[in-house]
């Protein structure tokens, strides 16, 4: 059994011999959500300024943290968020902002840095960005460093970790390489793809951030973090596509597009927002490579040493791979690994996932309608469209699938495992849930569900279908096929709920 990414690390304790009190701001974002797991499992006790704090109810941990409703722009709130803590967690940024985002985030951290000073505060720990000293920085760049020297300028002790590319399910730097690689086979790109990069895995920025909370209080400064590998940004983008079972991507460089034809060339190619996209590609020119592993000697590295590139993707991308598609957040567990998206995560991280969701009514109860939904398939059909199903059948068979010919093996009961026509039964909840995964010929993962609850006078059945897509054929083949779910699936929903008997052509 893999062991915690924190295994071997010490706890830091308050003078009461408790385990330190750590504030971690930015909990709604990408490391925030994932670092407060972590120091929970450590065994620190955790306390969170938030200016949503409601976009974080549906976090597993939520009751086991103290939240402060408060907004890190006003002193006041701030103050309260600091009072006796012993370590705090600078992770905010102002990259959304429109304009003047670097004035935005000197005043965020001069006014961070005072109270921290003023409460008391034994330690701040801060991720900022990786810099390379003897080049000229982005804006984006820039601003990280100088948030790094208004910390440290507090008098508080403070320890900087500078990271690269951050590769997990989530990261915008890993969402804009993922989207990039996954939806263009071919590409002419600018010349920054010739750009070197140590990126690292989200798990061990992870164990360096909660590693920094023990360091003596002697120790304070800027230190690089990185993985085990160097790339430039074209290598990360084969290697990403080889680790994603993708084509060879074929990649041309021209040095015609500047930082803002890139950047909407993103935004076009990716659903990553155009403003966070235009500043992550600025800094893209400047090389990205550690200037030393100081910080190892420090935080050692796990018993199973650092992550891989290619390891961080295949954990990045394995709850696809693995059909681990939860029915909703408030259903899911917690994640079992930090490269998993998490609630707070935005829409368009941890890859596209297409759905087609429909809803229906039933007069009848749960039980009579969980009959019409476990007898589905085989002999009885799916629904009065199920000549669609027989040519999608016929049409799976022709490139070499099961089609349709599996049938059923019991006409009204299903188990969980069993083969069902071109399905696989994934998950058998009776008298709730069932999940068919696609075994049927196509460039992606697909599922179709059914959940079935009881309402006021009935019963209420949601009838989903999800689609992963496989590379650019995926996205072609879903809107291809678009138009016909128009047909089949609402006809499939109302079968169900109104109990039609099924019309095989």
């Amino acid at each position: 059994m893999e062991q915690h990414l924190t295994a071997g690390l010490p706890l830091r304790r308050n003078r009461a011999g408790k385990p330190a009190l750590c504030l971690v701001t930015g909990a709604t974002g990408y490391i925030g959500g994932r670092l407060v797991r972590e120091l929970l499992q450590h065994g620190y006790r955790v306390r969170i300024l938030a200016r949503n704090a409601e976009r974080l109810r549906f976090h597993p941990w939520i009751s086991k943290v103290e939240v402060i409703d408060g907004d890190a722009n006003i002193a006041a709130d701030v103050a309260r968020a600091v009072s006796g803590v012993d370590v705090a967690y600078y992770l905010l940024h102002a990259l959304m902002t429109p304009t003047n985002f670097e004035e935005h985030e000197k005043e965020l951290a001069t006014t961070f840095g005072a109270e921290s000073k003023r409460a008391g505060v034994k330690r701040i720990v801060y991720l900022g960005g990786m810099v390379d000293s003897t080049a000229p920085l982005s804006p984006h760049l820039l601003s990280r460093e100088a948030t790094g020297h208004i910390l440290a300028a507090s008098g508080v002790p403070t320890i900087e970790l500078r990271a690269g590319v951050v590769i997990g399910s989530g990261s915008a730097s890993f969402e804009m390489l993922r989207y990039l690689t996954e939806r263009l086979p071919i590409m002419t790109v600018p010349k920054w793809v010739n750009s070197r990069i140590q990126p690292i895995a989200v798990r061990d920025v992870l164990r360096y951030l909660v590693g920094a909370a023990s360091l003596a209080d002697t120790v304070s400064g800027d230190f690089d973090i990185g993985g085990p590998d160097v790339f430039t940004y074209r290598e990360m983008m084969e290697q990403y596509a080889a680790a994603a079972g993708l084509r060879p991507r074929i990649i041309i460089p021209v040095p015609v597009l500047t930082p803002r034809l890139s950047s909407g060339w993103v935004g076009l190619v990716t659903p990553v927002p155009y403003t966070l996209a235009r500043r992550l590609v600025a800094s893209l020119k400047n090389e990205v490579v550690a200037r030393n592993d100081d910080i190892r000697r420090l935080i050692p590295d796990p018993p199973a040493g650092l992550t891989t590139f290619d390891r961080a993707v295949s954990l990045a991308l394995a709850k696809i791979k693995d059909a681990r598609v939860d029915t909703r957040w408030s259903d899911a567990s917690l994640p079992g690994s930090p490269s998993e998206p998490l609630p707070t995560d935005p829409e368009w991280a941890g890859g596209t996932l297409y759905r087609d969701t429909r809803v229906a009514h039933s007069t009848d109860p749960v039980d009579e309608v969980w009959k019409r939904v476990e007898s589905i398939g085989g002999e009885n059909g799916y629904s009065t469209a199920s000549w669609a199903w027989e040519a999608r059948g016929l049409l799976d068979r022709l490139v070499g699938g099961p089609g349709l010919r599996r049938g059923r093996r019991d006409p009204n009961h299903l188990v969980e495992g069993e083969a069902l026509d071109f399905w696989r039964v994934e998950s058998l909840r009776p008298p709730h849930v069932l999940r068919l995964r696609a075994e049927m010929r196509n460039p992606g993962l697909a599922w179709l569900e059914f959940t079935v609850e009881a309402d006021g006078s009935g019963s209420t059945i949601t009838q989903r279908a999800l689609f992963a897509p496989k590379g650019l054929a995926g996205h072609v083949y879903w809107w291809l096929v678009w138009p016909m779910h128009g047909l089949v699936f609402p006809s499939m929903v109302n079968s169900v709920a109104k109990g039609r008997k099924s019309e095989k052509k």
